[in-house]
């Protein structure tokens, strides 16, 4: 069964399941990228070069084994590969110069631009029903924002203005690269897709790692304690990936972005039962928002064609009546 011959309730409820594992997913992932962080691996791009690696030879052996040829245009991947390295790469460096309350509120900056690029790109149309979901969604990371002042648990950040903008700047890219791959995965093989994302993004990334990284991989002292939040981090950003072809198939990259919005919710849920830190119960508010906001989106609407063959049903059906009583 193809995704196309899916049924819209079935695939309200992939969209909304998958949606939360990329989720969890990336919150497994920031909190590696965090502990490295503490223990001085100061070096973003070495961080991601691993998940790239496993891509390339994981799906890059599939394609031989099937003796796949290459569908799409390389440069079209090559720039998708280059959006994705780049975001990957300045978000994970804003963390050091702002605070987590700024990363929340400018990461929704990403979703506007998602819905720009599909509306221009891909032609994708967005009902009345599905920009209040969006508006909801957005709604709940805010409260997330208000809880954390509330809370008192904000962090001006060593350079705020500079850790703003390295934000903006990502998550546009973010944005560019999502609409890349949903392009892309809606015109090619997965295993391909997959392929050439690892491909070009393990290429562009030793020669990010060559020009600005040398210094700071000299200086980290290689551990157990430090390779093992490492291979982590590589392979929950594999699974990542992998998955989420799927989410876009069904659903498209503005669900992608919003159900990414719950990450940081699903991070204090982890504190809270993984480290029995207390938080505030703005937090609870917020994730039932941006749950509510979610389900909005994702549910299924008539369009203009079914009602009109809708319409046409009930006038066949009127008018054959008619004649059997007239009859």
């Amino acid at each position: 069964m193809s995704f196309e011959e899916i049924e819209p309730k079935k695939k309200t409820f992939i969209g909304l399941g998958l949606g939360q594992i990329l989720s969890l997913l990336c919150t497994g992932a920031v909190f590696s990228s965090s502990e490295l962080a503490r223990k001085g691996f100061n070096a973003p791009t070495t961080q991601s070069f691993l998940s790239y690696m496993l891509l390339a030879i994981v799906y890059g052996g599939i394609m031989l084994y099937r003796r796949q040829t290459i569908k799409g245009k390389w440069y079209h991947y090559c720039v998708f590969a280059l959006a994705d390295v780049e975001a990957n790469y300045l978000l994970v460096k804003a963390n050091q110069y702002t605070s987590i309350t700024s990363v929340m509120l400018l990461d929704c900056w990403a979703i506007p631009c998602v819905l720009v690029l599909t509306f221009v790109f891909l032609k994708t149309k967005y009902s009345l029903m599905k920009i209040s979901g969006v508006a909801l969604c957005i709604i709940g990371v805010i409260t997330v924002v208000f809880s954390d002042v509330h809370a008192g648990s904000q962090g001006g950040g060593s350079n705020p203005v500079k850790g703003d903008i390295l934000i903006v700047a990502g998550a546009t890219l973010y944005a560019v690269s999502s609409t890349c791959e949903e392009f892309l995965v809606k015109n090619a093989n997965t295993v391909e897709l997959m392929t050439l994302l690892g491909f070009f993004g393990a290429i562009i990334s030793v020669i990010q790692i060559v020009i600005f990284e040398r210094s700071e991989l000299k200086a980290i002292e290689w551990s157990a304690e430090t390779a093992f939040p490492f291979l982590r981090f590589a392979v929950t950003m594999f699974l990542f990936y992998s998955l989420l072809p799927v989410l876009l198939k069904t659903n498209g990259s503005a669900m992608f972005t919003l159900s990414l919005l719950t990450s940081d919710m699903w991070a204090v849920l982890i504190r809270i039962f993984a480290y029995h830190e207390k938080v505030d119960w703005l937090y609870y508010l917020a994730f039932g928002t941006t749950a509510i906001g979610l389900i909005i989106y994702s549910m299924k609407e008539k369009d203009k064609e079914e009602q009109k063959d809708e319409q046409r049903k009930l006038l066949d059906e009127e008018y054959g009546e008619t004649v059997r009583v007239t009859l």
